[in-house]
């Protein structure tokens, strides 16, 4: 299904380090302007210890389409009110909070 870029936090990394290699892996996305925290969710599918940080990023650059490969087969970005059908539970409802949507703690 479609979801939000992202990734594991390598060991000694910071989250934004983290945010800043998996935007520029997943969609050649760079960001002249620091992203804001959306929140931490607890994913109780990953683990009994699996956290997912959310960040918003509203100025970015993106140099170039990124390619399928065997990681990713499609990217793309779509207004709020047109995601594609597969679009995970979990991706909706961050989006849904970002637009003003009540929060929940779980992912």
């Amino acid at each position: 299904g479609w979801h939000l870029p992202g990734g594991g936090v390598e060991a000694g990394a910071a989250l934004r380090e983290a945010l800043t290699r998996e935007l520029a892996e997943e969609g050649n996305i760079s960001m002249p302007e620091p992203p804001a925290l959306h929140g931490i969710f607890f994913n109780t599918s990953g683990s009994r210890r699996d956290h997912v940080a959310v960040y918003v990023v509203r100025a970015f650059v993106q140099s170039a389409p990124r390619q399928p490969d065997r990681e990713l087969s499609e990217t793309g970005f779509f207004a709020l009110d047109a995601l594609p059908e597969p679009t995970t539970r979990a991706t909706r409802a961050r989006l849904a909070e970002i637009a003003g949507a009540a929060i929940s703690p779980l992912w």
